[in-house]
């Protein structure tokens, strides 16, 4: 399972651990994720996702996951959340079709 945050593409980073005598060794900054279910208000349905505590708290900023995926960018998104966008966007275009007829 790659280490990398579902939602903003956050990744690993490289960089120095440095000793007290300056020496440097290579190490990796690791970003902080953690599984947590979701709610879609659109689908009806709980989301599973593996997400940075920084996606977590864009997530809670911009009103839920519904409007964090409509206003994400495509290419930040994992395989798993793009279907979810798709299907969230495709479920908000046909609402306003059912209630006008």
């Amino acid at each position: 399972m790659s280490r990398r945050c579902e939602l903003t593409a956050k990744g690993p980073l490289v960089g120095h651990k440095v000793s007290h005598s300056n020496i440097k060794t290579k190490r990796r900054f690791l970003p902080n994720l953690c599984n947590v279910t979701f709610i879609s208000d659109a689908l009806g349905r709980n989301v599973r996702l593996r997400v940075s505590t920084n996606a977590l708290k864009s997530v809670d900023h911009r009103g839920g996951l519904d409007a964090f995926l409509i206003k994400a960018k495509a290419d930040e998104l994992s395989p798993k959340a793009l279907l979810l966008k798709r299907a969230i966007e495709k479920k908000i275009a046909a609402a306003p079709v059912a209630k006008a007829s």
